[in-house]
């Protein structure tokens, strides 16, 4: 086994103390005897003991074409280092695994616990996680919809990160007052997670609506922004190279910056650029069910501003809502609404914004 795989003496799994040779034995049990979500949690144990120098990860195809990549284990052992510090994890303190292991932010789960020598109990990843209420976590992550499902069931969680899709605004005013601090990460596959990340929720402030703040990097991360003002990620101990990405933002000092959203959905109606993600933060203040903005060819605007809603409404009533409710430029007020019975979701339960307006434009 690499030195940099040893697992750490107090690493335990499901009430489980395991090393090397016991961890071996259960990653086996697992694949051979476990649930389809233990299996893959097997697997992926006998990959990061394997003597192999790098580990293949899904990119879970949210905003593009899913694909695998390698990382290397000592760049997975780093991230697992920097969030420690971050969050101030240590050896001994409980964590909840309940996200799937297919992808990296399940699989960074499992390598924190064996590198901080968490104990970690690992549960269904489903869209309503069983959360154990009589036992209390210290640290756990969850997509968003697992977090808007769960909000009653948190509060025994210390620290609990978000990610995978940007956090509505309906979301964030539910989790002020709660006891659990809950933090919105800022990543991706390539960086290995997260690289920043944002409390929601600070105690010491009581107003009905949460304040928007600017992400935090984490430790060794460090960013500027390029000519499009899309966020460059200069992390030597998780990347071997620059990471340029095509997320448009607004940096606050030399370790915080504000997420504006990504560039490739951009929508320029009649030469006024919008941005979807901002658009649905205002838009979340009174829509109370899934639903994203996006842009459609328009003979006059180039492109207009649509709305697609999940299940069925009353498009007259929500359109006169918007007008008159919603806080947004005249510009920011979609054209058109489109309901679909259910919107198409990634394997993880990310929204697939093309595939489902697909289904509209078709």
């Amino acid at each position: 086994m690499l030195e940099h795989t040893k697992i750490h003496p107090r690493f335990s799994l499901n009430g489980r103390s395991l090393q090397k040779k016991d961890l071996t034995d259960f990653a086996r049990e697992f694949i051979k005897e476990g649930e389809p979500f233990e299996r893959e949690i097997g697997q992926f144990l006998m990959d990061w003991l394997s003597e192999e120098d790098t580990i293949a990860v899904n990119t879970s195809g949210s905003t593009g074409k899913p694909k695998s990549i390698l990382l290397q284990k000592a760049h997975m052992i780093n991230s697992a280092l920097a969030t420690g510090a971050f969050f101030g994890l240590k050896s001994g303190h409980w964590a909840l695994h309940c996200l799937p292991t297919e992808f990296i932010a399940g699989k960074m789960m499992l390598v924190r616990a064996m590198v901080l020598g968490l104990k970690i109990d690992c549960i269904a990843p489903s869209s309503k996680p069983s959360i154990n209420t009589s036992k209390t976590y210290d640290f756990s992550a969850m997509v968003p919809l697992q977090l808007e499902n769960s909000v009653e069931k948190i509060d025994r969680i210390g620290n609990m990160i978000v990610g995978g899709a940007p956090v509505s605004s309906s979301l964030n005013n539910m989790l002020q007052g709660k006891e659990t601090k809950v933090f919105e990460t800022y990543g991706m596959t390539e960086t290995i997670t997260h690289i920043a990340a944002r409390l929601l929720n600070p105690k010491n402030e009581f107003s009905q609506e949460a304040v928007v703040r600017p992400f935090h990097t984490l430790p060794n991360i460090f960013i500027k922004t390029d000519a499009r003002n899309c966020l460059v990620i200069n992390a030597p101990k998780i990347s071997a190279s620059t990471i340029v990405t095509n997320d448009v933002v607004h940096l606050v000092s030399d370790t915080e910056f504000e997420w504006l959203g990504r560039l490739d959905s951009v929508i320029n109606s009649g030469g006024v650029k919008l941005f979807p993600e901002q658009i649905e933060k205002g838009l979340a203040l009174i829509i109370k069910r899934p639903f994203f903005v996006a842009g459609l060819p328009d003979s006059s605007l180039g492109q207009k501003l649509v709305m697609v809603v999940e299940g069925e409404i009353n498009k007259e009533q929500m359109m006169d809502a918007l007008k008159k409710k919603v806080q947004l430029n005249k510009f920011q007020i979609p054209k058109e609404i489109f309901s679909v019975p259910q919107f198409s979701r990634t394997s993880n339960g990310k929204l697939n914004r093309g595939k489902t307006l697909a289904r509209i434009i078709t």
